[in-house]
């Protein structure tokens, strides 16, 4: 039986602004549990990514309560957020955000020592087998220069594994890829969640949304769909 991971109930989130107050997400609901494949869907502006802000703790709610992995965000202090965003959210962002001076090993590897979640001597062997699993374990000693761009971001995926988070959260993470290289992304996500992880993605792509068991649709700081 599953249970939810992640609730957002009735968040409002505002930014200040020189005219005023501007609200961005207008009393949002969402219910996501274990093991759920979600793709997030929506016009630039609509407020997905404020949204996807609160779940990985990123950004704060101005009303609301966020809970996510058992833990209520709303009162955690930013050295707690951080703490537990490294031990709980792996996040893969449409750019990669590797590391240019790390080889691909150091920056799976990092997160590991962010948070001393392993022994130091096991973590080069995990972040070997986490490269594997990838097929990228005979890229592990390049420079992320030195890569594709579907090579960087599968060695981005590894590193968001590093620490075994429950849940996974991929902004646009084929946005940058060819057709091709963004079908072994979507396949290799579709694996992870096979093995139990979450994972919520946030895409245009309306092809690879509708490949997803579900999809919240967002505008105007609403959820129109997607929401049981």
């Amino acid at each position: 039986m599953t249970h939810p991971l992640i609730q957002l109930d009735q968040v409002i989130k505002e930014y200040e602004t020189g005219a005023g107050p501007l609200r961005v997400l207008h009393g949002v609901s969402l219910t996501v549990q274990e093991g759920e494949f979600v793709a997030v869907v929506g016009p630039s502006g609509s407020g997905k990514s404020t949204m996807i802000n609160m779940v990985t703790g990123i950004d704060r709610p101005t009303e609301g309560v966020v809970t996510v992995a058992g833990a209520c965000l709303n009162g955690l202090s930013e050295n707690q957020m951080a703490r537990w965003r490294g031990r709980n959210v792996g996040v893969i962002f449409q750019f990669f955000q590797l590391l240019p001076t790390l080889n691909v090993l150091e920056n799976v590897i990092l997160p590991m020592d962010f948070c001393n979640t392993y022994p130091p001597r096991e973590r080069k062997e995990r972040a070997l087998h986490l490269l594997a699993q990838v097929e990228m374990a005979d890229q592990a000693h390049k420079l992320p220069g030195a890569i594709s761009g579907g090579q960087k971001q599968r060695a981005a995926i590894a590193r968001a594994l590093a620490n075994d988070p429950p849940l996974l959260v991929a902004d646009e993470p084929t946005g940058n890829l060819d057709s091709k290289t963004a079908d072994r992304v979507f396949d290799l996500f579709a694996e992870l969640v096979g093995r139990g992880k979450t994972l919520v993605m946030v895409t245009h792509d309306r092809e690879i949304a509708q490949r997803l068991p579900r999809v919240v649709q967002v505008q105007d700081g609403c959820i129109l769909a997607g929401q049981p």
